[in-house]
């Protein structure tokens, strides 16, 4: 008996944790939408192994820059109208439309949470974090992308998706500051014979 007691408790609780409120989403939509800018340290990671890291650079709305560290030689840069995928090694360059990936939805200037154009497909909080998987409804062939928030401060620390190689990847913010003041040119694509990146890997 007391078994069955603590086995339907668990499961009660189990429910309540990851049963997402109306106050749990105006929490990340608030917190998405007020975000202004942003820059921070970046780890990424995917499923098939591989590793890397560097700086992120965020603008409201639709700017993005993410430079990697040797030795991956890659930089990603959008200006507002598109994203710009250079593979340094192999001096290649990628434009990819805003709507291709799922990552913008971090970067627009209101996100609203509603079932409409975004739905709730998963969702776990627990004392020290908060994880909201969403997904969109004219996605065409984007998939869900899932925001990682700590909770004391409320704060976005990761986010994964899976890309069309059906490989997860995640990337974890660290040190990460809102609301700088960021000059447009960051989010210029130059040609990268005539620039550098300024991020270097920590040793």
């Amino acid at each position: 008996m007391m078994k069955k007691l603590l086995t339907l408790l668990f499961c009660l609780f189990a429910s309540a944790a990851n049963a997402q409120t109306s106050d749990d989403i105006q929490k990340i939509e608030n917190y998405l939408n007020n975000i202004k800018s942003m820059e921070a340290t970046f780890v990424q990671m995917a499923s098939n192994g591989a590793t890397a890291e560097g700086r992120l650079f965020i603008k409201k709305p639709n700017k993005i820059r993410m430079e990697y560290a040797e030795p991956t030689n890659v930089l990603i840069v959008g200006d507002g109208d598109f994203i710009v995928y250079n593979d340094l090694d192999l001096e290649q360059v990628t434009h990819i439309d805003y709507d291709d990936i799922p990552a913008s939805l971090i970067l627009s200037n209101k996100i609203k949470i509603d079932g409409n154009k975004l739905k709730v497909i998963d969702f776990y909080k627990d004392s020290g974090s908060t994880l909201i998987t969403l997904d969109y409804a004219d996605k065409g062939d984007i998939g869900p992308i899932s925001l990682i928030f700590s909770n004391s401060p409320f704060e976005l620390k990761q986010w994964k998706i899976v890309d069309p190689q059906s490989v997860e990847v995640t990337v974890s913010l660290y040190d990460a500051k809102k609301d700088v003041e960021i000059s447009d040119d960051v989010f210029k694509f130059k040609n990268p014979k005539n620039s550098s990146r300024n991020f270097k890997k920590k040793k």
